[in-house]
């Protein structure tokens, strides 16, 4: 199965591409470290403020997958269409995969740049997918890297210099799709919304009010 068949079947109206919240009647989207800054007053990094990120964002995906589900691993490479084919596949997914053998079985499909810029037409989205299984990743690292988007913190995701890549963890043992877009939030949205009802009510106070919707 690739990825764009399964998103065809449960989810024909996604893009998967950031605000899948927005395009998806079913979903939570978590304001992830309230309340705290990401400096200090004297300009530092304020640590604290990462590690709340990185427990809320492992909290929540562990709430969501269980080991033996099914899920697509898929990552967005933004790029110039002049820079090379492939060059970052492994910069992407080798650091982040508990066995070498997958990087043989990733897809890849090219699609127009999503964004809005000018000069869009020059610009490309190389999507990556893997299908394999929760065990199969080295998920706390994996969500690490996704909230250090904008600071210089470690792991982080290689990629192009156009945009930083956008990963998704589509889950089609539950049909549950989530998406850590960096340390202010993560989308979350599913075909069955009994599946994610228990999450909202447990963990209500993670949302802001204008996104309260159950």
């Amino acid at each position: 199965m690739k990825i764009k068949d399964y998103l065809e079947i449960k989810f024909p109206t996604l893009e998967l591409v950031p605000s899948i919240y927005y395009q998806w009647n079913t979903g939570i989207h978590f304001s992830l470290g309230k309340d705290i800054y990401q400096f200090k007053e004297n300009n530092e990094l304020n640590l604290d403020l990462f590690r709340l990120v990185y427990k809320q964002t492992f909290t929540i995906f562990n709430e969501l997958f269980e080991p033996n589900d099914d899920l697509f691993l898929v990552t967005n490479v933004y790029k110039h269409k002049t820079e090379g084919k492939y060059p970052r596949k492994l910069k992407v997914y080798q650091p982040f995969l508990k066995h070498k053998r997958y990087l043989n079985q990733i897809q890849v499909k090219t699609y127009p740049y999503p964004f809005e810029v000018d000069k869009a037409e020059e610009y490309e989205m190389q999507q990556f997918s893997l299908l394999c299984k929760r065990k199969d990743i080295r998920v706390n690292e994996l969500l690490k890297a996704a909230s250090n988007e904008d600071f210089p913190l470690k792991p982080k995701f290689g990629g192009y210099p156009v945009g930083y890549p956008d990963v998704f963890f589509v889950n089609i043992t539950k049909d549950i799709i989530f998406f850590v877009y960096d340390d202010r939030g993560c989308e979350l949205i599913a075909l069955d919304v009994e599946r994610i009802h228990p999450l909202y009510k447990k963990y209500y106070h993670w949302i802001d009010e204008a996104d309260r919707q159950f």
